[in-house]
Parts: C-alpha cells; structure tokens; sequence
C-alpha cells in the first residue's frame, strides 16, 4: 500500500469522527437513500436511519402513552350520569292578621249528643256467612320502589324524609321535644301490636289508624328498618280480611266508622309505596263509600245511602278516604262527583255564620271536622269555612282530659281542628301551635327503656289517654295526638301534590245538581 492509500483511509477514518451536525447527519441520510442499493452510500444511510431512530423513538413512544391515557379518561368521564334535580320555589305561608282577643263561648249553647268512631261496647262483631277474602298480599319489600304521587308542595320528593321532616317543623313550630313523642308513641304501637298485625279493641278502626300514624312518620315496609314489619303485618291484616266481592273490610264495629278508616289507612298506603296489592284493596274499599252517599251528599252509619239522615262526624271520615284515593291516583267510577256532592253534604250541616253541627247546622264541636272536610273537598274559600274558623278562635285546649267549650270529645275535635288550623295557617297556626305543644307533650305517660330498636338499644315509649266521652282507648287517643304532633310535615303531602293536579280541584261548576258551588284549591 502506497503512501496515498494510506492516506486516503485515514482521511475516512477521520470523517467518520467528525463532528458532524444533526441536520448534516440527516440530508447525508436521504442522499444516501437515493443511491442504488449496492453501493457503500446507500449501505451507510441505512446503518445511519437505525442511530437516528432511538432518539426520536424516545421521544415519540411516551408522547403516544400520554395521548392515549388522555382520551381514556375522557371517555369514562363522559359515561358518568348526570341526575337532574328539580326544585321548586317554596311558596311563604301567608301571615294573617292578629286574631281578636279569645273570649268563652256563649252560656246558652247547649251540647248536642254527638256520636264518635267508636262508640260501641268493646265487642268485635264476626260475620258468620261464607264470604271470599282477598289472598295474601305479596311482600312489599318485593314490589318496585318507585316515586310516590303523593310529594311536598314545590319540593320533588317526600316531605316525610328526615332532613326535609326537621326543615318543616322549624319552620312550622314543631322540634326535637315533639318528634321525641313521636318516637315513643311508635315505638309503643310496635310494642302492643298484635300477633295478627292488629290492634285492638275494635281492630278494624285501630289498625287503620295505626297505620295511618307510622305513614305520617315516613315508616314503611320494606324501607323503615325498626317499623317497617309492623306497618306490613297491620296492612295484611286489613286486605286479608277485606271481602273482595263486597269491598268491605272484617272486624267491623257497630256503625262500620272502621270501613272507612281503614279505606283513607289503604289509599295512603297505596300513595306512599305503589304496592299493587294496596291499590286494588283501596279501590275496592272506594265502591261502598261512593255507593253509600246519600242524595244530599252525606253519610250515616254503615254507608246507608237510601237514609237521608248526614252524620258529620262519620262523613268526616269518608271526606279523608276520598281525598286520598284522589291524590293517590286512585280513580273509582263516580269519584270525582261524590266529592262535589260531599261539599252540599257538609254544607247542609253548617250555619252561616260558622259552625257545623251533628246532624244538622250547631256550633260546637263538629265544626272542625266541617271546617277541614271542607278545606280538603276544594270549599275553602265557602264563607262558612272562615266563619268557623273565627269561631273555633275561641277553642282553648286547657287541660288534656279536663272540660272543653266544644264538649265531651275534646281530643277527637282537636285532631280535625290542628289540621284545619295548620292548613289555614298564619297567627292562628301559631297561636294554636303554642298553646297543644306543651299540654299533649305534658300528657304522654312514659314507660322508660321498654322496647329495643333496630340496634338493640333499650328506648322508651309512650302514650296518651284522654277523656272523651267516647273512644277506644289508648290505641285510639295515641294516634289521633301523635297525628296532630306530626301535623308540621304530615299535612302537605296529603292535601297538596304536584305531579296530580287533582283536576283543578274537582270543578263544582261542572255540576249538573242546581245551584253551583264555587271550589278553589285554596292553599293546597
């Protein structure tokens, strides 16, 4: 090898270690690519493509990591539910003007006999004939949970639940002191239920009561854990012994007051739990009702729709059930007209200066049952509704089971008169509010630590026993005052609904009786 080859090869062997820049690398790459593939240039670009791959490589790789986790976790964000909630504007309970200072009612009033739900020896009258009975309920916890019809005015949801339960008593003047009474009445209805889910004496009427009392509290089967088995044997124990051909419910008293108790009992129930089995027991306990109205628009004992004879406080009773087999969305033939013909009915019981009687117009103790039946028919704005109102201004509780200017049932009046009260609200709420408070929660007797709850802490219970000339005591008198102690968010949703507009009210205009009656919706 001559001195110029040996020069030539240290000329290339010096290239090869020349500093040569990135973009020089890259246009002797591509010149190379062009060369025939043979050639030494086309060889030297390919081993020169490999070096320059790995730092792209490096860079390119974890860039395309990054873009692909991106767009994963856009895509599982964008499956995540979006619920929508509604809520309306609460409506300001209307503030009305101070009352007129409370004075006694006139001397010369004279009481008038006035008959109650159960006014009958303690007897439970069996059938001895061969009737069908309704079969065994399905399990409620078995059916469906889905929304109630039956919701808080201007709020999507139940108004017995407990955070928007403990916003209505602030607001309306219920507290912890109340709801603690409660508490003890429930737990002393679970503790003295009986072993068929009754209660007695007339167990008809009792259970439907009793019902009705842990429906206000939000207490349902499948969902409560320390009530609900107690509300799901008391509901079979009615529809097992209600005749599926006739409608009618067993175990009835005297006068059959427990029909339709425990017919307003199934329609709150079909309201509050959508259980099919409520619903076909509620609208076949309907027909009786309806058919027992007599021409005038009234009731009397055992639904005897050809006496003309309008008992007020048994119509009470019928006015509730079709007030809650309307907002429950149970629609028997001839319902909406009973309900036009049930506001003539009270209003033939009236006077016109306020007040409903017995039988006929007085001013005593039937006004409130009057007064309230009338709000909840759609009547409220009648004169004769404010007039007893005012009149029942002059209502003082005073002593539990002491003497009373309405006469001999106070307790029985006072729960129609804390609904009517409430519904008309304002200072004559407040005014009455003040005064039941602390008397009724004064009166409960208390057994301490005498039933376990869900967690087996021992708790107290407790109950009421009035006076009242009649009655079924105590199951009676503790669920008519623990009613009128949950009557802070109770009320709403059993006279108010949004999603059922309870068709304007039952328009009374389109009656075809003579002489319309104007119905309002109040402040329903």
């Amino acid at each position: 090898m001559d001195l110029n080859e040996v020069d030539a090869h240290l000329d290339d062997i010096a290239e090869m270690y020349d500093n040569v820049s990135y973009l020089q690398r890259m246009k002797n790459l591509f010149n190379g690519m062009k060369q025939p593939r043979e050639t030494k240039e086309y060889k030297e670009s390919m081993i020169e493509m490999q070096r320059l791959s790995a730092p792209i490589s490096a860079l390119l790789l974890p860039l395309l990591a990054i873009i692909v986790l991106i767009l994963m976790s856009a895509v599982s964000r964008s499956d995540d539910r979006i619920i929508e909630t509604q809520i309306m504007e609460a409506e300001e309970m209307k503030e009305l003007e101070e009352p007129e200072e409370l004075v006694e009612p006139p001397d010369e009033i004279v009481e008038m006999d006035v008959d109650v739900p159960i006014d009958t020896p303690d007897v439970n009258v069996e059938t001895t004939e061969d009737t069908d009975m309704s079969p065994k309920p399905v399990e409620f916890d078995a059916v469906m949970n889905v929304k109630s019809p039956v919701v808080l005015k201007n709020i999507f949801g139940s108004s017995r639940n407990t955070g928007v339960r403990g916003a209505l008593m602030a607001k309306h003047g219920g507290n912890s002191a109340t709801e603690a009474a409660v508490m003890r009445a429930l737990r002393w209805l679970k503790k003295n239920q009986n072993s068929d889910g009754s209660w007695n004496k007339q167990k008809c009427a009792m259970t439907g009561l009793a019902v009705l009392t842990f429906l206000a509290h939000n207490e349902k089967p499948g969902s409560s854990p320390e009530f609900g088995e107690t509300v799901r044997k008391a509901l079979d124990y009615l529809m097992n012994g209600q005749n599926k051909t006739t409608g009618l419910f067993g175990h009835m008293d005297g006068h059959q007051y427990a029909h339709p108790i425990a017919t307003y009992a199934m329609c709150e129930a079909y309201g509050m739990t959508r259980n099919p089995n409520t619903k076909e027991s509620a609208l076949l306990a309907m027909g009786p009702i309806i058919n027992g109205q007599n021409a005038s628009g009234g009731w009397t004992y055992k639904m005897d729709g050809t006496s003309p004879r309008s008992d007020t406080s048994y119509m009470g009773w019928c006015a509730q059930a079709l007030k809650a087999s309307k907002l429950a969305g149970i629609n028997p033939s001839g319902l909406d007209e009973s309900i036009k013909k049930a506001i003539k009915g009270f209003l033939k019981n009236a006077s016109p200066s306020g007040g409903f009687g017995y039988t006929g117009p007085a001013r005593k103790g039937l006004t409130s049952v009057g007064t309230l039946c009338m709000q909840l028919l759609g009547a409220s704005s009648d004169p004769v509704v404010g007039n007893s109102l005012s009149l029942m201004d002059e209502w003082t509780i005073g002593e539990y089971a002491g003497k009373n200017p309405v006469g001999g049932n106070p307790q029985y009046y006072f729960y129609y008169a804390t609904q009517a009260k409430f519904h008309d609200g304002g200072q004559r709420w407040k005014s009455w509010n003040e005064m039941m408070k602390p008397i009724y929660l004064g009166a409960q007797k208390i057994e301490k630590k005498a039933i376990k709850d869900t967690k087996g802490t021992l708790r107290d219970i407790g109950w009421w026993e009035n006076g009242d000339a009649h009655g079924d005591r105590p199951v009676m008198d503790t669920c008519l005052t623990a009613l009128q102690l949950m009557v802070y968010y109770r009320y709403l949703p059993t006279t108010s609904v949004a999603s059922v507009k309870v068709e304007a009210e039952v328009e009374a205009t389109s009656s075809t009786d003579d002489g319309d009656i104007t119905v309002d919706i109040g402040n329903l």
